[in-house]
This record gives structure tokens, sequence and C-alpha cells, in this order.
């Protein structure tokens, strides 16, 4: 009788332990990989004509006109007070300039990766850059080139080189419900209008990096994101 008891309870021990370990085996496995910070330019790659999502081949649109698009005029001055608010739990982003609210865009946030929670600051703005991560294995392996308007963000605790950041989308329009590996995804168009507001201010340049001078943007990430 124990020992019949002691199988069943290490029976049910080790299905809990698989119930809890795949999923977080799932999410270390799909997550985008650590990035070069000393490589990334902005630039607009021409040689790469596909991408890849999730296991599957996909068209890379191309630039509308040029490469690299005139800057266009935006709300605030560059010394206005601004912040980036993302509630994980109804999907949306607030763009607040001296706390009105200036933008309210529906996102995707990470569904086979998790989004960081916590306050951060945009640290580079690239108009383009490639990214990659995930596995083939579970189908989750992404590689996609020329992704648009990219704003890095990191923190004391989140490091620059794992690669977290809002950006344009051109993969799914799925948009107010996880879809991303732990990036922040939102319309190509909506990207674009906070690239151009959010700090640091791009001084006619199309991408620029963070200086004492030119900080960039605080973004706080708060709530919980539904399970899809």
């Amino acid at each position: 009788m124990k020992n019949s008891f002691k199988l069943i309870s290490l029976t049910l021990l080790l299905i809990a332990s698989v119930l809890f370990i795949k999923p977080q085996l799932i999410l270390l496995l799909s997550r985008q990989k650590s990035i070069d910070t000393q490589t990334l330019t902005g630039d607009y790659d021409s040689t790469d004509t596909a991408a890849i999502f999730n296991n599957q081949t996909i068209d890379i649109p191309q630039p509308p006109s040029a490469a690299i698009p005139s800057q266009p005029s935006v709300l605030g001055q560059t010394t206005a007070d601004k912040r980036i608010d993302i509630d994980l739990g109804h999907q949306k982003l607030y763009a607040y300039e001296n706390n009105q609210l200036v933008y309210e865009f529906p996102v995707s946030t990470g569904l086979w990766g998790r989004t960081p929670t916590g306050t951060f600051s945009i640290w580079t703005k690239l108009r383009y850059t490639k990214m990659e991560g995930g596995s083939r294995a579970i189908n989750t392996y992404y590689y996609l080139p020329n992704v648009p308007y990219v704003m890095f963000f990191s923190n004391s605790e989140v490091s620059r080189s794992r690669g977290y950041s809002l950006h344009g989308t051109y993969w799914h329009d799925n948009f107010g419900h996880p879809m991303s590996h732990g990036c922040v995804n939102l319309k190509t168009e909506n990207a674009e209008k906070l690239y151009y507001w959010a700090r640091p201010d791009l001084q006619g340049q199309s991408s620029i990096w963070t200086s004492v001078d030119n900080p960039g943007t605080s973004i706080n990430i708060f709530g919980e994101a539904p399970w899809e």
C-alpha cells in the first residue's frame, strides 16, 4: 500500500514538473537572440528578400519610395516631458506629453517570449534592423530583415543585448493580442508616428543613439498579458 502511494505520488510529481517546465522551456527557446549593440546601423538591407515568422516564409515589403524617407512633422517640442505606458493586460500603448495623452495604439506583446515589466528608457532608434530568434524544432523560429521604426529599450536589470524594442510589424496584423517573442509590435504606421515623436530626437538623421544631451523617452510596462 505504501509503495503504491509512493508510486502515485511520484507520478503526479512528474506530471506536474512536465506541465511546469514545458511552458518555461518554450519561452526560453523562443525568445530573441542576443544582439550585438556595436554592429547596429539602421540601414535598409536590400539583399534580404524573404522573411520567416514561426517557420513560415513571408515576403518583405519594399520601402514605398526611398529606403530612408524624409522626416515628417510631428507633435510636441523637444523639451516636452514625454513618456510611454504599455498595458499588457489590455494590449494597449499610451503616449503622453506633459501628462496629456497624444497617442493610443493597440499592440502585440510577448506570447512565445515574455515582454519584461518595469520602467525602461529608449537607448537607440533605428530606421531598420534585423531580428532573429526562436526555435525551428518547436515552430517558433523567425528571421525578420528590415524591421521598421525600431526603438530599443533597456534598464539596469534588462540589458541592451536582450534586444527588447518597440517596432513596426509586417508579418502579422493581429494587434490587440499577444503575438511577439518579447518585443512590442505596432502597426507600422503607428510605429512611424511614435518613432518621430519619442526621444531621442533624430536631429535630422534617420537613426540615432541616445546621449547625455539627448536622452531616450521613458517606457513603463505593467500588467499581465492574457494567455492566448
